[in-house]
């Protein structure tokens, strides 16, 4: 992977603030402060740029998902991950707002039941939490698992959605 710059804006939310990680591509990541951020690795430099096209869209976005105006985004990404993480997180889309399924059922929804504790580390591991809507993703017995932002957060977006 050749070395390439990273852009990032802070920006503010219901949930606190949220760092927003963009490369030329795409958005790369959407971090929690005071989340676990290892999320996203890349090789080259971080550079603060409020005025990037890719965080400016996303920033904007994120707003209205924030206001409850929208419900899907509609983001370039540059999603960086291993071809089943990435197939994890493809299906965490097909998961409708204001929804939540198991582990086990997306794992299901993917092809292998099986491998619901594979698809709870690759959710663990998606960069673009609420873009990538991994908190829709919840325990077989209806508990609320892992989330990189902390459970709280987790709840506040489920609750936010289905209301």
């Amino acid at each position: 992977m050749l070395p390439q710059t990273l852009y990032y804006k802070t920006i503010a939310s219901p949930i606190g603030s949220l760092r927003l990680m963009a490369s030329d591509k795409g958005l790369c990541a959407v971090l929690f402060h005071g989340g676990r951020n290892n999320r996203v690795t890349f090789e080259g430099g971080l550079e603060q740029a409020d005025d990037h096209p890719v965080l400016v869209q996303a920033e904007k976005q994120l707003k209205e998902y924030f206001e409850g105006k929208r419900k899907d985004f509609a983001l370039k990404l540059d999603v960086r991950g291993t071809v089943f993480q990435q197939k994890v997180w493809r299906e965490l889309n097909r998961i409708p707002y204001g929804k939540t399924i198991s582990y086990g059922e997306q794992a299901k929804r993917m092809g292998d039941a099986n491998k619901a504790r594979a698809v709870g580390m690759a959710n663990g591991r998606n960069p673009l939490p609420i873009v990538v809507p991994c908190h829709r993703v919840i325990g077989a017995s209806g508990n609320l698992t892992g989330f990189g932002g902390g459970l709280p957060i987790k709840q506040y977006l489920l609750e936010f959605e289905a209301a």
